[in-house]
């Protein structure tokens, strides 16, 4: 008896950014389908997919994914493969419960890994401005009251920290929260 379908969300970073790097989200959709991933949903331009997999291993659907996707479109994509339990998780976690109101003051980075000590600090040290972070595993929250686009120290947060990752606001963490336990009550 094989394993049943777990549900993912893959966070794919710096796709359809500034006009570049374009995918159309019908074509990343069957792309999931060809690599046999199914109930198959995405989410804003930005390269969020929800699916099913009988596969447990987000590393191994990650490289699976990063690899196929250079060679379908040309270029690499840093993707993170997350599960909704991980999604949860964050939702759960949140230290910023007080500001989620404001969806759009608040983001969270999917880190490739959970940031050292040392590097936390290094980027606490270049946090002067009104903006606010947490670090929680694998996860970096940031408060940003005037807006990220505004926020020098979100600018800093990649070359500063490290850690690879890729950003959303709360108000796409919550959507796809929702899409993936939808998925979930499917199965």
């Amino acid at each position: 008896m094989s394993d049943p379908d777990r549900v993912f969300v893959a966070l794919f970073s710096g796709i359809n950014v500034g006009g570049n790097r374009i995918v159309k989200m019908a074509e990343l959709r069957s792309f999931f389908e060809d690599l046999g991933l199914s109930d198959v949903a995405t989410y804003m331009q930005s390269g969020n997919v929800v699916f099913t997999s009988s596969e447990s291993d987000t590393a191994t659907l990650t490289k699976r994914i990063e690899a196929a996707f250079e060679k379908r479109w040309g270029f690499p994509s840093r993707v993170m493969v997350r599960d909704l339990e991980w999604f949860e998780r964050l939702v759960d976690e949140n230290p910023f419960a007080d500001v989620a109101a404001d969806p759009t003051k608040l983001h969270v980075h999917a880190l490739e890994r959970e940031p050292t000590v040392a590097e936390v600090a290094r980027l606490a040290q270049k946090c002067t401005g009104p903006e606010r972070f947490e670090v929680r595993g694998d996860c970096l929250y940031l408060y940003a009251p005037d807006g990220v686009g505004k926020s020098v120290f979100a600018n800093l947060i990649p070359r500063v920290l490290g850690v690879p990752g890729t950003a959303r606001n709360w108000r796409s963490v919550t959507a796809l929260l929702k899409l993936a336990t939808g998925a979930a009550g499917g199965k």
